[in-house]
């Protein structure tokens, strides 16, 4: 089966894919979050601290792997958690 497309026509069509994917990624990048108002105040930072990290804290949700972002129990609404982040509410019991 073939579908004669006159070439304008594909030409055209091809464009509006071109130009939506670039949208589509910024999309998905723009989907990050960060709660910067409680960061601050539980003195988030993305390094650790005397040996103590977010990817051993009980309130730390990991990302897809041991290394992406996750996300926190005590910062809601933030998926930008560092699993070798640090902040006051680390918790390992």
């Amino acid at each position: 089966m073939s579908v004669n497309i006159p070439r304008r026509t594909f030409i055209k069509q091809a464009c509006v894919v071109l130009a939506v994917i670039p949208a589509l990624t910024l999309s998905a990048a723009a989907g990050a979050v960060t709660n910067t108002e409680l960061r601050k105040k539980l003195q988030y930072q993305p390094t650790p601290k005397d040996g103590m990290s977010c990817n051993v804290c009980l309130e730390f949700l990991a990302g897809k792997t041991e290394r992406d972002f996750g996300r926190c129990k005590v910062i809601p609404g933030d998926d930008e958690i560092s699993p070798a982040g640090y902040c006051i509410k680390w918790n390992s019991m």
